[in-house]
């Protein structure tokens, strides 16, 4: 699900599978011919967290979602801030909700969508009033809640392990 770049984005010439060698031996990447130009195609970092509210998980469903499942909050850093500052924002902006403790859980890769997962846990207060981003969320006592066999899903067992508790992970079928 990554961007499939085409086209250079310094002199507009078409991107083409080139090998070279670098650090740590040879690498096919798309370069542009004309000017030299290398599409790394990094990963992308994305924020996420374990919401404590009221002694429970909260997960919520995202507008752009078919089916019921709900998830972490996550978002991605803006320039200038700390994964620590980025995730209290997306809280924030995602739920109203202010963030009272925060404490890195770890850090996930998700190579499906090429992104590197940062997870948080974020003791949270206030009222929740959700984003038009978001459109439901429910509130999960730690031994009810499953986990899901993906990135944010590895977190939030971790964290739950970090409490005493086993984590139940749902069975995923593919999706065509």
């Amino acid at each position: 699900m990554t961007q499939q770049f085409k086209f250079c984005p310094q002199c507009a010439a078409a991107l083409q599978i080139v090998t070279r060698l670098e650090d740590g031996g040879e690498k096919a990447r798309l370069r542009c011919p004309a000017c030299d130009y290398t599409h790394w195609n990094n990963p992308t970092p994305v924020l996420a967290a374990v919401i404590e509210y009221g002694g429970q998980v909260l997960l919520a469903r995202n507008a752009a979602w078919a089916g019921r499942m709900f998830a972490l909050i996550t978002g991605f850093m803006e320039a200038g801030e700390t994964p620590q500052e980025g995730i209290a924002r997306e809280i924030s902006e995602e739920t109203n909700l202010e963030t009272t403790s925060l404490d890195l859980i770890g850090v996930y890769d998700f190579q499906r969508m090429n992104q590197i997962i940062i997870a948080y846990h974020a003791v949270c207060t206030g009222e929740v009033k959700l984003s038009p981003e978001l459109v439901e969320y429910k509130l999960y006592p730690l031994d009810k809640i499953k986990c899901w066999p993906a990135g944010t899903g590895y977190a939030l067992a971790d964290w739950l392990k970090s409490r005493g508790h086993e984590p139940e992970f749902v069975e995923w079928t593919k999706r065509d």
